[in-house]
């Protein structure tokens, strides 16, 4: 039963309309961000693309509607419709492998058909309930959600899926470009940026990496850019972090806009969601993992959308087997391109097959959460990172892409929960067995064991901050519909 909110003496609902950014690592917090807001008694529609309904439907064997096991297993009523809607393109296009059109097709020809969806939402919810206020939450990498938002008359609540400090640096770019970090002839500066608010020294390297190119004006750093330029003009902003793991950064966010701490977004039994979003079928790693010792295991993935040069790859892969450990290695079939589905080098799986289980996906955070894992090799995107700490598990670092080099830095210098997995690339293979062989059994990994479970204390001690935020959120939502104070 949908439940009214109160501001005074009037009572308003709310029905929150989510549109997710068509990756496995922003449906993943965003599926999660519906059944939050209907746990609170919201109406909520959740729109998905085709491609990516038929991704998950195709391998998990499941119905039209992936909510109907969340609204099954609730203890509470959850209100949330699910719709799909095509993002431009054929279901057999592989955005992979031709990802410049992909993202001109969420640019240009995706909008149209959210618009055409969103007027037929909003007619059905003004003839069923006309008192109620609606919002459209739009991942942050949109670049158009505020000129839609608008356009209809909603408050527009931006979701950010990464780190209060990468949007920090976005948010302060202007410093950046005066102080000579970014843009032409930048690439040289070693010296420590101290002077971005909220941040108390950085690295130009650890810059995201469109903004560590040189040409900020190339079509991707002018799309990040620009989908950021338009989270600025969000009335809140909803951010998948712990306020007390960031509340630096995300102090120096809040005069820009309010900006709410609501992770870690997790399902109530962390490592099992009620809800399937797996873009690929998932292998069941758990009777192998229980043939392992206690903390003997290295885990590897490079998350769902990152890919590694076929050199890299072939360090790395030699490193692990130098190393003698047991490992469990994802290697998605497009991790290196979608034309080389088998990367790993010749004969490869079968010397290791007697200590590694190689996959093509797996459930990361059952995983994650199992006795034998010991550590973890990663790419360092945002959900692995969060995933880990509250697993306690020590991290490798290879960062390849986006945020992830901003990511590294928090994990490896500020929480101090990882090492690199190299100090200078190009990485070669006997650096990856030395590190790995001091993580899984060696002194670093007693280090950073400790490490790991002093922040995993943090994050359980100050866990009731994020329910806070979120009472916060729609408080002040609704607060300001009150008010007409949309514009």
């Amino acid at each position: 039963m949908e439940k009214s909110h109160t501001n005074g003496h009037t009572k308003k609902k709310l029905h929150a309309i989510l549109v997710t950014l068509p990756q496995q690592g922003h449906v993943n917090p965003f599926v999660q961000l519906a059944i939050k807001l209907a746990s609170k008694g919201i109406s909520v529609t959740f729109i998905n693309t085709d491609h990516i309904h038929h991704k998950i439907t195709r391998s998990n064997d499941i119905a039209n509607d992936i909510f109907v096991e969340a609204r099954r297993q609730s203890s509470t009523s959850l209100d949330i419709d699910y719709m799909t809607i095509t993002d431009g393109l054929p279901l057999e296009f592989d955005r992979s492998l031709n990802h410049d059109q992909w993202v001109g097709a969420t640019t240009h020809c995706f909008p149209a058909h959210l618009e055409v969806a969103l007027s037929k939402i909003l007619r059905s919810v003004s003839s069923s309930s006309p008192s109620t206020t609606c919002c459209l939450i739009a991942d942050s990498y949109f670049v158009w959600a505020s000129k839609v938002a608008r356009k209809f008359g909603l408050f527009h609540v931006s979701f950010w899926t990464e780190s209060a400090m990468v949007l920090d640096i976005y948010f302060h770019r202007h410093l950046l470009h005066q102080n000579g970090h970014i843009g032409p002839g930048s690439s040289t500066r070693k010296d420590t940026i101290d002077y971005i608010p909220g941040i108390k020294s950085i690295q130009r390297k650890d810059l995201t990496s469109y903004l560590q190119e040189e040409d900020l004006t190339t079509f991707h750093p002018q799309y990040n850019l620009s989908a950021l330029d338009d989270t600025r003009k969000a009335h809140f902003i909803l951010g998948n972090t712990v306020q007390e793991l960031e509340s630096q950064t995300i102090s120096a966010i809040q005069p820009h806009v309010p900006f709410y701490a609501i992770g870690p977004l997790f399902a109530p039994g962390f490592n099992k969601s009620p809800v399937a979003t797996s873009l690929w079928a998932e292998s069941d790693c758990t009777l192998w993992l229980d043939s392992r010792p206690p903390g003997s295991v290295l885990y590897v993935s490079f998350g769902s959308y990152a890919h590694i040069g076929k050199e890299e790859l072939e360090e790395i892969a030699n490193g692990i087997k130098l190393s003698g450990v047991n490992f469990l290695w994802v290697i998605r079939p497009d991790m290196v391109s979608s034309d080389d589905p088998d990367p790993l080098p010749a004969g490869y799986r079968g010397e290791v097959c007697d200590r590694g289980m190689i996959v093509k996906w797996t459930c990361q955070k059952a995983v994650l959460a199992h006795r034998a894992i010991g550590g973890f090799l990663t790419h360092c995107g945002w959900n692995s990172t969060i995933e880990s700490i509250w697993c306690e598990v020590p991290l490798l670092c290879f960062p390849l892409l986006t945020d992830q080099f901003t990511n590294r830095k928090l994990i490896v210098d500020d929480w101090k929960i990882g090492r690199n997995l190299c100090d200078e690339k190009p990485v070669k293979r006997e650096e990856v067995l030395r590190k790995i062989k001091d993580l899984i059994g060696g002194s670093m990994g007693f280090e950073l064991n400790d490490k790991s479970k002093e922040i995993k204390r943090l994050l359980e001690i100050t866990k009731g901050s994020a329910e806070k935020n979120v009472d916060s959120f729609i408080k002040d939502l609704m607060n300001a519909a009150a008010t007409k104070k949309i514009f």
